[in-house]
C-alpha cells in the first residue's frame, strides 16, 4: 500500500522541470512562521488549556505516577495523592512509559552480545585486571510486599519475606544484556541457573572461543565472575572463600 501511494503521488507531482508546470507558491514560509506562533512559542495563539479552559498534565506528573507504580508496586488509585490524575490517564501513562523505554534501549539492552561486544568487554575487563572475563553473574531478591496468599508458600524466600528472583549479567559499565525475572523467591541462584537458556551455547559447544590460562591450565571459553553457590563448571570463576594474602 505505501508503494502504491509512493506511485501515485510521484505521478500527480508537478514540478518545474521540462513538461511541467511551474510549483506554485504556497507562501511556506509565512505558513510555516504563523504555525510556529499558534503553537509552538511561549506566547503562542493556541495554550495547553483543553475546550474547558483547563490546562493539561505535565509530563513530570505522567513520569512521576508510571515511576511510582514500577519502584513501588503503588496502584493507580494509589498515585493520585502525589500526581493527581485519575487511574485510567495512570494507567496509559505507565503503558506509554514502558513503551518508550521499550522503544528506546532494546536494540542496546537485554540482548546476546555481537563478536564486537565481546571483544570490547574482554577488553574492558583486561585493563581492569580480569582477562578473559565477559561479565559478572548474580541474583537478587525483589522483595514483594503485595504478593497474594495464594503464592506466599512459593515466594517465600529464607528471610521469610516474599519474593521475586532477578538474575542478571552484567559488564564492567553496568550494562546488562541478559535478564531473566520472575523465579519464585523459594528458590536458589542455582535452581535459577536451570531454568534460562543463556548458557545452551556453551552447552553445545557453539561457544565464541575465548583462550585464557590459570594455574597451567588452559580454557577456552569466557569466564564469569560468580559467587560461591554456582556449580563449578568452567565458565565461572569464583572469589577465594579464605584468600591468605
Amino acid at each position: 500500500m505505501a508503494v502504491a501511494l509512493l506511485d501515485e503521488e510521484n505521478q500527480s507531482s508537478r514540478g518545474s522541470h521540462e513538461g511541467r508546470a511551474a510549483n506554485v507558491d504556497r507562501h511556506r514560509h509565512s505558513r510555516g512562521k504563523n504555525l510556529m506562533e499558534d503553537y509552538f512559542i511561549p506566547t503562542s495563539l493556541y495554550s495547553d488549556r483543553n475546550c474547558a479552559g483547563v490546562l493539561g498534565l505535565l509530563p513530570e506528573q505522567k513520569l512521576t505516577a508510571a515511576i511510582r507504580m514500577l519502584a513501588y508496586g503503588a496502584s493507580a488509585d494509589q498515585v493520585d495523592e502525589i500526581a493527581r490524575m485519575g487511574k485510567s490517564t495512570a494507567l496509559e501513562s505507565l503503558v506509554r512509559f514502558c513503551d518508550a523505554v521499550e522503544n528506546l534501549y532494546t536494540r542496546d539492552y537485554l540482548r546476546r552480545p555481537t563478536p564486537w561486544d565481546l571483544q570490547r568487554l574482554l577488553q574492558k575487563a583486561e585493563w581492569r585486571g580480569f582477562p578473559r572475563m565477559i561479565g559478572s553473574i548474580d541474583c537478587m531478591h525483589w522483595q514483594w510486599k503485595n504478593c497474594p496468599t495464594t503464592l506466599q508458600g512459593d515466594y517465600g524466600n529464607r528471610k521469610g519475606q516474599k519474593s521475586i528472583i532477578l538474575e542478571a549479567v552484567a559488564g564492567f559499565d553496568t550494562w546488562v544484556w541478559h535478564a531473566f525475572f520472575g523465579v519464585a523467591g523459594s528458590q536458589s541462584d542455582l535452581n535459577v541457573l536451570g531454568q534460562y537458556p543463556v548458557f545452551n551455547d556453551v552447552l553445545r559447544g557453539e561457544a565464541p572461543k575465548v583462550t585464557y590460562e590459570i594455574n597451567n591450565t588452559v580454557y577456552q571459553n569466557g569466564y564469569y565472575l560468580a559467587n560461591g553457590i554456582y556449580p563449578r563448571w568452567t565458565t565461572f570463576v569464583k572469589s577465594i572463600p579464605h584468600p591468605r594474602t
